[in-house]
């Protein structure tokens, strides 16, 4: 044999957490409970096998799990930090001078103030909590209070089409900072109560250092177009280069984190996230796709279950009768630790909305659960606290998005979007186009059963004729709001455009022409038409004239994209191009101007009014609407 194999190994406890990892999603779509978060049941289920299956496993067994949990956190960290646009960060660093309105309006400054309050709370906080139960190290504690999840305020905020206007963006980069502040923090906390203050602490700021050479020095070799080359020609099902050279760099961090204490080790995994999340653009979504099968399909759900399985309610013993209070007061706490910074807000977006936002960045998950875990290991936290935070975890996992919601409920009432008449394959692929922009997109389709797949797919579906003028006025359908007409009937298709035509003397109409005829009598009535043989012809023309230009438009439409943007600023007007410091993932192609288009270059100089046909990413493009519409 070339290896010694052996197969004395009992994998019973890994097939039961495996059963787990599969069947909680599984359980959680068919009782219509997809919204709450899986580990929160993961965690439940850990419990329960740890009493009832696991509790005479072997301790090599449960060793093994331990590793495989300890992955799975690793994993867990360096998501985290993947999940964080380091784009979206160093865009809302100020480059004008700093009034109160620019201050109150920039993300990352707002962030940081967020952070601050939200720390001299915990602490307060933490210190009235000492008064009525003993806690062996009150900044620990604090620390643990102040933790927050990109991973729950992400999706909600994805799922409401919210992630890129700026309330979105204010609550993400919050999120994103107190992810960040606090894992550095909790770092150099533990090593101090580990060690002392010792020179070996300066070792956590070469990490840092390493931090920044790898970032460079990543940002130069991602241009080599050799390496480039090699890539690609490796990035197949048998080589997988790119998620090899991932692992690859994940546990060389994790390794040299090591070296320097164990509590480091969560800023290591964290660390290589953020650097791949700054240098992932194109082949973003792909790698994503990989990373969140191998950590979120076997690893990150080990971890949440075991979590279960050590988790000891009797703990909460040692509150005595003091244990409901000391909970109802934690939970108040940590509601109010982010609610009272959640009113810097308030100016822009309202107190309630601005409320809302608090509660969703209380809630609070993996981070909250490992620094707690953390510091029972070190003994700065008792174990009853320990199983408290977890308790609290649950909870505000659970409570968090639904307060939020009902607090600010999605209005697809406001603001400018798509009206799509017809549910086929045609409506529903625009209408999930048009939310990667992050436009409001609302399909209405007359068949029940239809419609019901629709929203099951995640989209926003009416159950309605597109001939009832009454379901458009119940969607306040607006001048600026653009109406698809896709009904998959050219007839049907003319009858619902003439009366939105003749009856709500609509204008933002389009629909597709099958025939001359049908096409004359759409312009008469000012819808615009699409020929679609004509566009057939072009995708072929485009196919043998320029083939890498339509891929790369068609293949990166993830994450890069052609928009128009009016210059409405007055800052802008007058301006030339090489005075506007555009984003570096954007390109201005274009500028129309009145009807004429013309090809710009640095001496160019802009007026409000014109109109810019700019080429990139989300963030790159958002930067440039700030820049342009201010």
């Amino acid at each position: 044999m070339l290896l010694n194999i052996s197969f004395h190994f009992d994998y019973f406890p890994l097939l039961v957490v495996a059963a787990i990892a599969w069947g909680t999603p599984i359980l959680l779509t068919l009782f219509k409970m997809k919204k709450i978060p899986s580990v929160i049941f993961e965690i439940l289920f850990g419990f329960f096998i740890g009493r009832y299956l696991l509790h005479d496993i072997s301790h090599e067994s449960m060793r093994i799990l331990e590793y495989f949990a300890l992955t799975g956190f690793i994993f867990l960290m360096f998501l985290g930090g993947l999940e964080i646009d380091v784009d979206q960060i160093l865009t809302s660093l100020p480059r004008k001078k700093l009034t109160f309105d620019r201050f109150i309006r920039n993300p990352l400054l707002v962030g940081i103030v967020y952070f601050l309050l939200s720390i001299i709370l915990a602490y307060t906080g933490a210190l009235l909590l000492a008064q009525y139960i003993k806690i062996p190290h009150i900044w620990y504690f604090a620390l643990i209070m102040v933790t927050t999840s990109v991973g729950i305020v992400v999706p909600v905020l994805k799922e409401r089409d919210e992630i890129k206007n700026h309330y979105g963006q204010m609550i993400i980069i919050a999120a994103a900072i107190a992810d960040i502040f606090s894992i550095i923090l909790f770092t150099f906390t533990a090593f101090i109560i580990k060690n002392g203050f010792k020179a070996e602490l300066l070792y956590i700021l070469g990490l840092f250092v390493i931090f920044v050479v790898f970032y460079l020095v990543g940002k130069r070799l991602k241009q080599v177009r050799f390496l480039k080359k090699l890539a690609f020609q490796l990035s197949h099902a048998a080589s997988q280069i790119r998620i090899r050279g991932t692992l690859l760099l994940i546990m060389l961090f994790v390794v040299i984190a090591q070296f320097i204490d164990e509590e480091t080790v969560l800023l290591g995994a964290f660390l290589i996230g953020l650097i791949l999340s700054s240098m992932l653009h194109r082949e973003r979504s792909v790698m994503l796709l990989k990373l969140d099968g191998m950590g979120y399909g076997f690893f990150i759900p080990i971890f949440f279950i075991m979590v279960g399985v050590e988790f000891d309610p009797s703990a909460l013993k040692e509150f005595d009768q003091s244990l409901l209070g000391f909970l109802v007061l934690l939970l108040i706490t940590l509601f109010l630790v982010k609610l009272v910074p959640s009113l810097l807000w308030r100016k822009l977006f309202g107190s309630r909305k601005a409320l809302a936002g608090g509660f969703l960045m209380s809630s609070r998950l993996s981070l909250i659960i490992a620094a707690s875990s953390i510091g029972l290991e070190m003994g700065v936290i008792t174990p009853g606290i320990n199983a408290s935070f977890i308790i609290m975890a649950i909870i505000t996992c659970f409570a968090s998005p639904f307060i939020f919601n009902w607090l600010a409920p999605s209005n697809l009432l406001t603001g400018d979007k798509t009206i799509i008449v017809g549910g086929s394959s045609t409506g529903v692929l625009l209408a999930r186009r048009l939310s990667m922009h992050g436009k409001k997109a609302v399909i209405i389709e007359k068949d029940p059963t239809r419609a019901r797949d629709i929203v099951a797919k995640g989209l926003t579906c009416l159950e309605g004729d597109g001939k009832d003028m009454n379901i458009y006025r119940s969607l306040k359908l607006n001048p600026s709001d653009f109406v698809i007409v896709e009904t998959g009937t050219p007839d049907m298709n003319y009858v619902i455009c003439e009366l939105l035509r003749t009856n709500l003397y609509h204008d933002n109409i389009i629909t597709r022409s099958s025939t001359s005829l049908i096409e004359h009598q759409l312009q008469m009535l000012g819808v615009k038409t699409i020929d679609v043989i004509g566009v057939v012809a072009t995708t072929f023309e485009n196919l043998i004239l320029r083939p890498t230009t339509y891929h790369a438009l068609v293949e990166s439409f993830e994450n890069f994209s052609v928009e128009e943007i009016l210059i409405t600023s007055k800052e802008v007007d007058g301006q030339q191009v090489k005075e506007i410091p555009f984003h570096n993932d954007a390109i201005l192609m274009m500028v129309k101007r009145d009807k004429t288009f013309y090809i710009p270059h640095g001496e160019t100089y802009f007026r409000a009014g014109d109109i810019l046909h700019v080429f990139g990413t989300q963030t790159a493009l958002q930067d440039t609407r700030e820049k342009m519409e201010l």
